[in-house]
């Protein structure tokens, strides 16, 4: 059976296939492209100093990296998780417990955490990966669900104290790097530029590596994939735990700056939604596309939670329903597809980013 024409031929042992040149130049400037951006944003605070608006663009920029992170898996894998959340989760309580218990700092709690998270991930996935159908979502959704209820309902385990559904606050140390913590807002923009650009960058690289051209196979035709050597399971669990480990270190990154973490919104299924929602929209299985999904409806979604959200509860929820639903109707590649038209209109390129 023959691949999709997008889905490139690999035999067994293959390494992925070589690019031409204007294909490795235009790689290249994806690449440029997320540095130079990396670093234009980071110059936002020298210019605004409002600690509001630095503080909304953190939080668009946060959930930007957890779509990219979501998107790294389910956007190249093709199979959808509305439990993402729960990676979050452990990656957010490891970091505060290993803070407040052992006094480990952050930048090390955090990947710590975030490999917690990975460790997590392929308990989920390797029986699931192996079943096809819906199994992955449900899955993912009822441990997600199963690890919130349980969280909110225990005090403490083995000693460890979570604190039921009242959370977990991050003890003050004052301004100190080693802490994580700084009294204004520029220091945790900064980081969450880094954290993105990382995520951009890893992307780009998935989708020019051999794991990536093997993903984009199974996508395409799991039983022509097979019929190469190339094992779906293998290959879909190794892009999972990369992503659940991103995701991990950016609900380390959410405890440190909110100082606090609880279950129902480090866990709940709120946050997953978002995740996808935002990569879907922007354009799943793009290097650019969760950005984009997140710049649009993060603020959207601030705005109408303050705007009508006493009144009007879960509007958001509404909004993001109509708006996935036009996506579907009349975008189903995602925001990304007609900006990415207009720009080869321009001459600026028009590939898959």
């Amino acid at each position: 059976m023959p691949l999709p024409d997008e889905t490139p031929t690999l035999s067994l042992g293959a390494a992925a296939p070589r690019r031409p040149h204007g294909a490795r130049a235009a790689g290249a400037a994806v690449l440029g492209a997320i540095l130079l951006g990396g670093l234009a944003a980071a110059a936002l605070p020298l210019v605004v100093q409002d600690a509001y608006f630095l503080h909304s663009c953190i939080v668009v920029l946060f959930f930007a990296y957890m779509a990219t992170a979501w998107n790294f898996v389910c956007g190249y894998v093709g199979q959808l998780s509305i439990g993402h959340a729960m990676f979050a989760g452990v990656g957010g309580y490891a970091t505060v417990l290993l803070f407040t218990g052992l006094g480990l700092s952050p930048w090390l709690g955090m990947p710590v955490g975030g490999l917690l998270a990975a460790l997590l991930s392929v308990v989920v996935g390797y029986p699931t990966f192996r079943l096809r159908g819906p199994y992955f979502a449900l899955t993912t959704i009822a441990f997600a669900e199963m690890i919130r209820i349980w969280v909110e309902n225990t005090d403490s385990v083995l000693g460890i104290p979570l604190n039921g559904a009242a959370g977990l606050t991050v003890p003050l140390r004052g301004e100190s790097l080693a802490a994580l913590q700084f009294n204004g807002k520029a220091p945790y923009y900064w980081v969450i530029v880094a954290l993105l650009v990382g995520a951009l960058a890893a992307t780009w690289w998935l989708e020019r590596s051999k794991l990536g051209f093997y993903l984009k196979a199974i996508r395409g035709d799991r039983d022509a994939a097979e019929s190469l050597g190339i094992s779906p399971a293998r290959y879909q669990l190794v892009a999972l735990a990369i992503s659940a480990f991103m995701t991990g270190i950016g609900g380390g990154f959410y405890a440190q700056f909110f100082r606090y973490v609880n279950a129902e919104r480090l866990i709940g299924v709120d946050l997953s939604i978002d995740m996808a929602l935002m990569s879907i929209i922007g354009g799943q299985g793009t290097v650019f596309g969760p950005l984009l999904g997140a710049v649009l409806l993060a603020p959207l979604a601030e705005i109408t939670r303050g705007s009508l959200g006493g009144s009007l509860l879960g509007l958001h929820i509404v909004v993001y329903g109509i708006i996935l639903m036009l996506a579907v109707l009349y975008l189903p590649k995602g925001l990304i597809a007609p900006l990415r038209a207009v720009l080869a209109r321009a001459g600026l390129g028009g590939g898959r980013r």
